[in-house]
């Protein structure tokens, strides 16, 4: 989460994130991990290494009531961007979904990130509602 958040806001603190991975990690919300697994000279990434992740938990439906997947994260890390992972990702995600009985899955994107809002779109994900927010002055 820092690594994607750091991408997006640089020089922000963002060790906040402990917090919502502690409150939201568990047995029922999965995370999925793609490894770097053969050498390739153009990426000095050692085997094994985590290059991308999914993460998803529950949410319910404000207007329905009914329990949906909620994508937490979504990364990769930039080197391996381009090459289909976020797509694999996207669709194993996807199938989980299916399979758990939901109709539907959310997400959250900021405004600003324009490869991970044209991949969503790509996906058939549509803006349902818009958060605002209102900053206050102390």
């Amino acid at each position: 989460m820092q690594r994607t958040y750091g991408e997006l806001f640089p020089g922000q603190d963002f060790s906040h994130l402990q917090k919502t991975v502690e409150q939201y990690l568990s047995p029922e919300t999965p995370l999925w991990w793609v490894d770097f697994l053969e050498n390739n000279p153009k990426h000095e990434t050692v085997l094994g290494t985590p290059v991308g992740c999914l993460w998803a938990g529950n949410a319910i439906d404000q207007v329905y009531g009914d329990r949906y997947t909620h994508v937490f994260l979504l990364y990769v890390s930039p080197e391996y961007r381009r090459q289909g992972l976020a797509t694999a990702l996207m669709d194993n995600l996807e199938s989980w979904a299916k399979t758990r009985g939901d109709r539907q899955i959310g997400l959250q994107v900021f405004q600003t990130s324009t490869a991970a809002l044209k991949l969503y779109q790509k996906f058939g994900y549509h803006t349902q509602s818009l958060w605002m927010l209102k900053p206050l002055q102390s």
